[in-house]
Formats: C-alpha cells, sequence, structure tokens
C-alpha cells in the first residue's frame, strides 16, 4: 500500500517571510497527521530558508506521540553539505533521505548517479544505519543505476518525479513521449524491487498525475509518496485536514 508522507517546507517558508511564529508548522502537521497523512518529511537546508533544526527537533516530537497507528518522520538533505547529518544523528528519524542538492538550490532536480557515487555513500548510509534508521537515495528514472544501489547500504530509493509531472502536462500534444516516460518509471521501480529495495517517490505529483502514477507502479511497490509544493498549495483553498483526504483518495484511485 501506498502511504503519503506531507513535506512541511512550504509552511516554514511562508512562516519565515515574516518575524513573528505564523502559521504554525507543528500545529498543521499535526491536523495532517490526524486526517491520515503516514508520516512527516522535512528537507532542512543549510541556508535555513525554511524548515530550521528547531522545526526538525518540534517535528520529530510531534511525530513520535503518534502511537496508533504510528506515523513516521522523514528528514532528507544533503549528507555532504552543513550540519545535516549531525541533525538527523540527533533525532534520529525513522527514514533520511539523501538528496544531491547544492547550497543555495531551490529544489531539487537530479539524483545521484550510480556506479559513480557508491563509495562515497557507503560511510554515509553506514553511518545513518547505526541509528536504526531506513535509509532511501534520491534517484532519476534509471533502470541499469538500481543494482548499484544495494552496495550503498540503502534500504530504499526514491524516484525524483518531475519528468513524469511535465510529461504528464504535455501529454495530449505528446503522448509517445509521456508512454515512454512511464515505461521508463515502471521499469526503475521493477529494477529496484529486484535489487530488493524499497520504492517511494516524490517531486511535483499532484492531485491530477498522482492517481495515474500509483496505477502505473502499482501501490504493492510504490511504498510511499513525499508532497509538498502542490498539496499545500492546494490547502490554501481547501484546509490541510480535507487536502490529505483528497490526497489518499488520489492514491487509492478513489
Amino acid at each position: 500500500m501506498t502511504l503519503l508522507s506531507v513535506n512541511v517546507n512550504k509552511i516554514a517558508l511562508l512562516r519565515n517571510s515574516r518575524s513573528g511564529k505564523g502559521p504554525d508548522v507543528s500545529a498543521l502537521s499535526r491536523l495532517a497527521l490526524e486526517a491520515g497523512a503516514a508520516g512527516i518529511t522535512v528537507h532542512p537546508r543549510p541556508d535555513r530558508r525554511h524548515i530550521t533544526p528547531s522545526d526538525v527537533l518540534d517535528l520529530a516530537e510531534l511525530v513520535r506521540s503518534f502511537d496508533a497507528p504510528r506515523r513516521e518522520f522523514n528528514i532528507e538533505g544533503n549528507p555532504f553539505e552543513g550540519d545535516w547529518l549531525a541533525l538527523v544523528e540527533r533525532v534520529r528519524p525513522d527514514q533520511a533521505t539523501l538528496v544531491p542538492d547544492a547550497p543555495g538550490q531551490s529544489t531539487s532536480d537530479h539524483g545521484f548517479s550510480f556506479p559513480d557515487d557508491v563509495e562515497r555513500l557507503r560511510p554515509v548510509v553506514a553511518r545513518l544505519k547505526r541509528l536504526n534508521c531506513r535509509v532511501s537515495i534520491f534517484m532519476d528514472p534509471q533502470p541499469d543505476a538500481m543494482a548499484w544501489v544495494p552496495a550503498t547500504g540503502a534500504d530504499r530509493v526514491e524516484f525524483y518525479t518531475e519528468t513524469y509531472a511535465a510529461a504528464f502536462a504535455r501529454r495530449d500534444a505528446d503522448h509517445a513521449d509521456f508512454d515512454e516516460t512511464v515505461r521508463r518509471f515502471v521499469a526503475s521501480a521493477r529494477a529496484a524491487a529486484d535489487a530488493g529495495l524499497g520504492v517511494n517517490a516524490g517531486h511535483d505529483l499532484n492531485l491530477q498525475n498522482l492517481p495515474g502514477f500509483v496505477t502505473a507502479i502499482g501501490p504493492e511497490t510504490l511504498l510511499e509518496i513525499s508532497i509538498g509544493h502542490a498539496l499545500i498549495g492546494d490547502a490554501l483553498e481547501h484546509g490541510i485536514a480535507r487536502t490529505v483526504q483528497m490526497y489518499l483518495d488520489a492514491i487509492a484511485g478513489r
């Protein structure tokens, strides 16, 4: 079954545009969890333009307060930049997602490169696994690369889905490209599963393109999706609780 993790970076970005404490990241995250989200995702960056270390500590405590059913905390980031790795070691999240974004980058736009990145990722993954933390690696949909990921010790891959979202948006004008893009993601998911890896996904997924993506990959293979920008945007219209339910319905094909 595909689970939903809500990325709350954009809530923090809006809060940080003023000197006050609103909107309250923890309060809105609680509403998302109470509405049925399986987890909360954050991506703290060195410039602290949205999620801050104090947010991470507060959210870790919030997520752990949900015992039945249990929720998960996922921290994304570049383990080779800033104090990200030290923060993760302090918090011990359920999942750490390694992303190769550069300092100051507006958003993640590519995955790690395999086999080139195996050796530098291996000690990082080992360090995280000592925390009893599941490790996921942000990846482009490249089927041949999946066989290299287990050499790092990682448990999962997270597919960077911007190319799927872009192909979906222009599918009426170029259906052949859309079909080929879907085939590439499906082949990558199959290759990841064959390598013993779980499959997550995220980036530019929304209410329109999400159902088809879940169907194509298969809810038994696609374990988790992380959605922030589109979900928080929709929440401005519908409210966070209603929006979470809308995304859960989209995942379920309702």
